[in-house]
């Protein structure tokens, strides 16, 4: 029996045993290997998760508050079950459980083995086991936070009653984590007077150097979590990303200088940089909140469309920005939800660009495109804007005056590689920067490849082409135009992954091809049988809430496969959870993409308001069909 097969209203004798945890080894617990057995007694949640997804980081901060409040009798585990190759490496791992601050023990999973045992078929899922090693609970998605709470606090209840809670800290043991300057710093951008900016979440802070990005002029930020407004030594940030130098008209009219994103505090902030004054005190620096209401936009919550006050809206995980000149606007990659956001700071309104915040890779118009984790934008020279689509390892453009998207390099969610070469093959792994180059070609920060490329899209023959400039980076996350050595174009780069910035010079001597071969996510196959197969989506209420169809109905499921073609009838988008669908036989293997939503209230008709929540979550499940194999498919929503 899977995780997603169970009945959470069960007594704990009729709940499925859960499955021992297999993987390479263990994070944050001193060397130790965790067993189920050694946790009896001990509520156990599992998240798996990957650390390239933005869904997988909105859980770790909704689970800080819940370990902190059942820190005796709740154990968190996460379960790292890799999507993309750069993930596999265990040195790699280490370093992003530091740089996202995860606190309880990890699995290394890089083989899916305890994936494949407890049917994860998404990021994140989440498994609760309780006291007696069985499994009470399956969530998939993001925003369970008060679920959880639900769910924990009546097994901890169920287990003092039964005499099996067994009270006492968690198995943890956290790892050393070195001492820099910066901190997995994120995004740069140079100040009209020459002195660079970068973002430094892992210190929740932006650091300003001189001219040469190594002497330390200033420090913007406290250093430490939280959202605090005023005199920069002493302002708050939450792992700010994206920065942006306003347009010198634009900041003397608005009285802010820099704007950034505030990634985990779902906010943009304004900052007045100080300023040196001959005969005089410097200017003090000034930090201030321009957009966002600080919580995160969840389904079901407004989306902007150019009015209302700014500092009212939910924003989700801004994590980069660029002026539009001929939006007359900055640009922002709503990474949370996967869609492209306008913010004018003059006119103090924020406005939905591009995207529908469903995950994929869809061009054609703005408003009916895809989008999957945008992470780096910038303006070409032309007006329209390139954007790194990380999850989809893509890199699009965007048409302002056509609003259109294309793409230039990426295939989809589970395509990725480093392939040099024409764009129709080339092959990316989650790239979180693009740089507008003078000579007109496109800079990429191709993160989990460790390497600098480029794009030319007038290259041989007049088609988009792509080679490679620099490799051995670690973890290069954004690039900035620096002044010329020796009349060599230089790129000031963000390598994240080594706390630093690096020179790298764009030579053409320095550009090669290089074929690593083109590759794809590596997830269990699911086989399925040659009839019509039923794809069930399994959602139970939580406790105290019901469907809610107040405004309109309650659930919603959208169903398509790749390649398109595999799918004859069943797909589109319907209200049932449940929906019988016709593949085309032609087709033996291919990818099943569920997206489902489900709205819930609570359910006693005295709460004059009643608390009402969206759940969502899509997946992707690789498919393969197979005479004599199940012709259904079960997918936990919440069970």
């Amino acid at each position: 029996m899977t995780a997603a097969e169970h009945d959470t209203a069960a007594p704990w004798n009729d709940r499925p045993r859960a499955s021992e945890l297999r993987g390479r080894g263990w994070f944050n617990t001193g060397g130790a290997d965790l067993r189920l057995e050694d946790l009896r007694g001990k509520i156990v949640l599992l998240d798996f998760w990957t650390f390239c997804c933005v869904n997988c980081l909105h859980v770790l901060d909704e689970l800080r508050p819940l370990e902190e409040k059942y820190s005796q009798e709740l154990v968190v585990i996460g379960v790292h079950s890799p999507k993309f190759e750069f993930e596999k490496d265990p040195e790699a791992l280490a370093a992003n459980i530091g740089r996202y601050g995860v606190t309880h023990p990890v699995l290394d999973d890089p083989q899916l083995s305890t994936w494949s045992e407890y049917g994860a078929r998404a990021w994140p899922t989440l498994i609760v086991i309780d006291t007696h090693g069985r499994i009470a609970g399956s969530l998939s998605g993001e925003g369970h936070a008060a679920n959880l709470d639900a769910l924990v606090g009546r097994l901890v209840a169920e287990a003092e009653a039964d005499g099996s809670l067994r009270r006492g800290d968690a198995p943890t043991v956290l790892e050393e984590q070195p001492t820099s300057t910066l901190s997995f710093p994120s995004k740069a951008v140079v100040l009209p007077d020459g002195r660079l900016v970068v973002s430094d979440p892992g210190h929740h802070r932006l650091v300003v150097f001189e001219h040469d990005a190594v002497t330390v002029d200033e420090v913007i930020g406290a250093g430490q979590r939280g959202h605090a407004d005023g005199d920069g030594a002493e302002a708050q940030f939450a792992e700010p990303n994206g920065l942006l130098a306003l347009p010198a008209e634009v900041a003397d009219a608005v009285g802010y200088d820099l704007l950034v994103a505030d990634t985990a505090n779902h906010r943009l902030r304004g900052v007045r940089i100080g300023r040196d004054r001959l005969l005089r005190a410097r200017t003090a620096t000034e930090v201030t909140t321009v957009a966002g209401s600080g919580a995160q936009w969840m389904q079901g919550a407004p989306l902007p469309v150019g009015g209302g006050d700014p500092l009212g809206f939910d924003l989700s995980t801004p994590w980069d920005l660029t002026w539009s000149h001929a939006l007359n606007c900055a640009v922002i990659t709503m990474a949370g939800i996967h869609q492209i956001w306008t913010f004018d700071p003059a006119g103090r309104t924020l406005a939905v660009l591009a995207g529908t915040t469903q995950e994929g890779l869809v061009d054609g118009p703005l408003v009916r495109s895809w989008w999957a984790q945008p992470s780096g934008i910038d303006e070409l020279e032309d007006g329209r804007l390139v954007v790194a689509d990380s999850e989809t390892s893509a890199v699009r453009v965007i048409d302002p005056s056509a609003m259109q998207v294309t793409t230039l390099v990426g295939t989809g969610l589970f395509d990725f590689g480093h392939v040099d070469g024409p764009a129709e093959t080339a092959r990316l792994q989650h790239p979180l920067g693009v740089t507008a180059l003078p000579d007109g070609r496109i800079a990429v920060a191709d993160t989990y490849n460790g390497a600098i490329r480029l794009i030319d899209e007038h290259g041989e023959n007049g088609q988009a082409d792509v080679v490679t400039v620099a490799t051995d980076l670690a973890e290069p996350s954004d690039a900035t135009i620096g002044p010329p050595i020796d009349g060599i174009g230089q790129l000031l780069v963000v390598e994240s992954g080594r706390h630093r910035v690096t020179w790298v010079p764009v030579a053409k001597a320095a550009e090669r091809r290089i074929d690593e071969g083109s590759l794809r996510s590596e997830r269990p196959v699911t086989e399925i049988g040659r009839g019509p197969l039923t794809v069930r989506v399994l959602f139970t209420p939580p406790e105290g809430h019901k469907l809610d169809d107040s405004l309109g109905p309650s659930t919603q499921v959208t169903i398509s496969t790749t390649p398109s073609g595999m799918i004859r009838d069943g797909g589109g988008t319907d209200t049932a959870l449940e929906r019988t669908v016709h593949l085309d036989p032609a087709h033996t293997e291919g990818v099943l993409h569920v997206s489902a939503r489900a709205a819930s209230c609570d359910a006693d008709p005295s709460v004059e308001f009643p608390a009402c929540h969206m759940h969502q979550q899509d997946w992707g499940v690789p498919i393969r069909i197979v005479d004599g194999a199940p012709t259904a498919l079960d997918l936990s929503l919440l069970s």
